[in-house]
């Protein structure tokens, strides 16, 4: 889970006042883990699949931030597999997937 920007090591501060149960996590790839965080952000808003599943998190209960990390890891998903086939982002080809798959 490092090489994605993520890592399983937390740190937990003395001082939880305000915030109780939170953890941050301090390592793994700073510039890649900005980078999805951005691209989330923006396609939690614009694009339709994901802004599709943020909402149904959030109306789930979720967290935004929580809700907005797994859009993250929703966003690498569908990149890792779009290396994978060597393919270039094809929105009909998601839509038709993603309206499968909620049935």
């Amino acid at each position: 889970m490092g090489q994605r920007g993520r890592h399983t090591r937390i740190s937990q501060k003395a001082r939880t006042v305000v915030r109780v149960n939170q953890t941050r996590i301090m390592q793994g790839r700073a510039k890649l883990r900005s980078a999805l965080y951005m691209a989330a952000l923006v396609a939690s808003r614009c694009n339709p699949i994901i802004a599709a599943f943020y909402q149904r998190l959030l109306n789930a209960g979720k967290a935004k931030k929580v809700a907005l990390v797994a859009c993250m890891r929703k966003l690498l998903t569908i990149l890792n597999a779009m290396m994978r086939t060597m393919t270039v982002w094809q929105p009909g080809i998601i839509l038709r997937r993603a309206s499968v798959e909620a049935l």
